[in-house]
């Protein structure tokens, strides 16, 4: 590992080049970012996770762009053109762009006028015109020499020699910099309508007749305008200072105005602009834009995801899951407090059908024989099917228990269905249908957010905005680390999790996870940590990245149920030791949180050879056994009644979910068919930059209704002067 890597990366992100260095070594061993974030935070100095993914990123985009410049050098080599001039300028570059600009006119082409040119014997014409140091005689006379078979006039040499300086131009590096610069700050956007009639709906309309400043154009419109060009609705193109760009380029490159060839060259300049230059900016600085819109994208996507992963679950419920559907009826599943599936059925209470009676019966024979709460999907006829639930809790017999407490909520179904079709749902329900495995998974998503979502691929999970048209590849690999993330936050009941949900531990990949559960079905549950060295294809590396995040409730080691790694198990002992205690005593949080109060940490750490970072983490683990960070967010929000939009009136104050969030706000569903919008700019009194610093998927919120527009069905929303 090159140390000039990690002095790069920590001026960057502003830390120490030793922790940078640290973290990259831990990486080259094979360590996963989980495992170093929580575990190794005496070696980093304390590294979170985001910036150790930001290291990881860091070195491996350095490493490829090393990997890039020797390919580079050795083509040029090759070709014998390789100064030390130009090695210098390409060794000391730590820009991809700056380092293909570089490259450029060296890089094999296809053949292009140029080309042609040059096979045609007049790269000496073309060198003479732009020496410039003829200044008597015409450019024709000097033109004839270069006639033979393939270039029979005079004016078809001047014009081939121009071919080649207009290459030259377009490929110099400095010009390309220099343009890419100005053309970046002072372009402006322009878009205008291609094919309206491809817009039935009118999305793209406000685009019709479009123009902002390029530097300016914020991500979530960017992707919008590109999505439309690539419907074939709308067109779009930079308007670049090109007749100033064109006289700077000129007044730089022309040195000798009285030199013959001036007028070709001062042509060949503005050829070299127009007609490869600019477009090559263009499309280079379009693409540029795009990727940053596409990182912004994928960013808020990735943070929704978090958040709804994070989800608090709805422990020691039954629920019924009820996936909605017309003229397919509404599959009903009903699954028991661990999420085993009791029973299904499917009911008919809307179009064509109309059975609605026989459905409310149907749900309330299932609410007496135990369920406690309806999970409702969120598509088509959901608040239709709302209304019938809002219905059959009023109608709940009085002998039931907990009648008061029975409620419903609308879950999100997005990737249920691929779910349902998917080879873990055919696994899990090999004789259930589809559909009415989509129904389970509703259930389960209420009782257990993370557990279930992390069957569906992230990309299905519908949090984020313009996600099918941004860069795939990156999106998948950034929502596969959220995932990750989020699950070895939780931490992972090993006797009880999905092969889905222990893919997701560190250092476990799909196959050693299927290995698990397959060791759990053959030989029953784990008693302790250490058994899972047992597992076929489980080695020592995967053992030591996973086995901090894999927990055993009723285990012989009540540590094993703890974020504790085993390799600390040793200083817990000298703890208790220190304490006076065997481990197992009721009281021993209480007394853990006393030790946090009046015991110096450094004094402690140093009394137990242990580094203080590592004894914080353990000390906070003791005194929350088996803690699941998600159980100090506030409960989901549940309901028993239902609104419609005529029950809305502006100023009304309502308690809503927060189900999506975006760069001009936040969706909130606040028990309608129609989640409401809180624009950025109501969302506090003070001024919001990022909607992120207010709220977050899964947030309850107390919104007023601002204004209700039912032809369109929109609701604006407020969260100022709430009261």
């Amino acid at each position: 590992m090159s140390i000039d890597f990690a002095k790069t990366i920590a001026t960057d992100l502003n830390i120490e080049t030793r922790q940078v260095a640290q973290a990259i070594a831990l990486f080259d061993e094979g360590n996963t970012v989980p495992f170093v974030a929580r575990y190794r935070k005496e070696v980093t100095g304390g590294l979170d996770e985001v910036q150790l993914r930001t290291i990881l990123e860091r070195v491996t985009y350095l490493r490829n762009l090393e990997e890039r410049k020797q390919t580079i050098l050795h083509s040029i080599e090759e070709q014998g053109k390789l100064t030390e001039e130009l090695k210098t300028a390409i060794e000391s570059t730590t820009v991809l762009q700056t380092l293909e600009d570089l490259y450029l006119p060296y890089k094999p082409k296809r053949r292009t006028r140029a080309t042609v040119a040059r096979e045609r014997g007049l790269q000496p014409l073309a060198q003479q015109i732009m020496a410039q140091d003829v200044t008597k005689g015409q450019p024709n006379q000097f033109a004839l020499n270069f006639i033979n078979d393939e270039v029979k006039t005079s004016e078809e040499a001047l014009a081939g020699a121009r071919d080649i300086i207009a290459e030259i131009v377009a490929e110099d590096a400095n010009i390309r910099a220099t343009v890419r610069t100005r053309t970046r700050a002072e372009a402006q956007l322009v878009v205008s309508v291609s094919d309206a009639s491809k817009d039935e709906r009118g999305v793209y309309q406000n685009y019709y007749d479009y123009r902002e400043r390029f530097s300016t154009v914020p991500p979530h419109r960017l992707l919008a305008i590109n999505r439309g060009e690539k419907e074939g609705v709308l067109k779009v193109k930079l308007d670049d200072p090109s007749d100033e760009l064109i006289a700077a380029l000129q007044k730089q490159m022309i040195t000798n105005p009285k030199s013959v060839f001036s007028d070709h060259l001062r042509l060949a300049i503005a050829d070299g602009y127009k007609r490869l230059l600019a477009p090559s900016i263009e499309n280079g600085l379009r693409g540029e834009l795009t990727d940053l819109s596409d990182e912004h994208a994928i960013s808020t996507f990735a943070m929704n995801l978090r958040q709804l992963l994070l989800q608090p679950p709805l422990r020691g419920k039954t629920v019924i899951g009820i996936d909605p559907g017309i003229r397919t009826g509404c599959k009903v599943a009903m699954v028991d407090k661990t999420g085993k599936f009791m029973g299904g059925t499917v009911i008919y209470p809307h179009e064509p059908q109309k059975k609605r009676n026989e459905a409310k019966t149907i749900l309330l024979k299932l609410i007496e024989q135990g369920a406690e709460v309806i999970a409702i999907g969120n598509g088509t006829a959901s608040r239709e099917t709302e209304a019938l639930v809002a219905e059959v809790i009023k109608e709940v017999p009085s002998k039931i228990k907990n009648k008061s407490k029975i409620a419903y909520m609308m879950v999100s179904e997005a990737g249920a269905s691929v779910y349902s079709a998917s080879d873990v749902a055919r696994a899990e329900f090999p004789d259930l249908d589809v559909s009415m495995r989509g129904a389970i998974s509703i259930a389960r998503r209420l009782q257990d957010p993370l557990a279930e979502l992390v069957k569906i691929d992230p990309q299905s999970i519908g949090v984020g905005m313009y996600q099918h048209d941004v860069n795939q590849k990156r999106l998948g690999e950034t929502l596969d680390a959220v995932v990750e993330s989020a699950v070895n936050h939780i931490g992972v009941e090993v006797n009880t999790a999905s092969a889905a949900l222990l893919s997701y531990v560190a250092g476990i990949s799909r196959r050693v996870a299927q290995a698990i559960v397959k060791y759990r079905e053959e030989h029953g549950s784990f008693c302790q940590r250490e058994e899972l060295m047992k597992v076929k294809g489980l080695g020592t590396k995967t053992y030591e990245q996973a086995i901090g995040f894999l927990k055993i409730p009723d285990g012989k080691n009540r540590l094993d149920n703890t974020f504790i790694h085993p390799e600390s198990y040793p200083v817990v002992e000298r703890l208790f030791e220190y304490l006076d205690v065997k481990g197992d005593e009721r009281d021993l949080p209480t007394k853990i949180e006393w030790l946090r109060k009046q015991q110096d940490l450094r004094d402690l750490a140093d009394l137990l050879s242990v580094g203080e970072p590592t004894l914080a983490d353990i000390l906070e683990s003791l005194a929350k056994p088996g803690r699941d960070p998600r159980d100090e967010l506030p409960p989901p929000l549940l309901r028993q009644d239902v609104l419609t939009m005529e029950d809305l009136t502006e100023g009304m104050v309502l308690t809503g979910t927060i189900r999506n969030v975006v760069d001009f706000g936040a969706f909130v569903d606040i028990g309608i068919k129609q989640d409401g919008l809180v624009h950025v700019s109501q969302m506090a009194e003070k001024y919001v930059r990022n909607p992120f610093e207010v709220v977050h998927v899964g947030d309850i919120v107390k919104v007023k209704v601002a204004k209700i527009d039912k032809e369109r069905q929109r609701i604006g929303l407020s969260m100022r002067d709430i009261g």
